[in-house]
């Protein structure tokens, strides 16, 4: 699976937070899941773009 997430842009969001390091990779997953539906949406529409609303 390709890392879809910048560790270090999710240590700064989450600032005096500490972060173990399988929440990166549980993370990344829900991302994956969430391009898939997008991805999915758009083409149920008829369209090659993916666009906010897919989400």
């Amino acid at each position: 699976m390709a890392d879809l997430i910048v560790q270090s842009a999710v240590k700064e969001q989450l600032e005096g937070i500490n972060v173990s390091s399988d929440f990166y990779d549980a993370l990344d997953e829900v991302v994956a899941d969430q391009l898939d539906d997008a991805a999915r949406r758009a083409e149920e529409n008829d369209r090659k773009t993916v666009q906010p609303r897919d989400l």
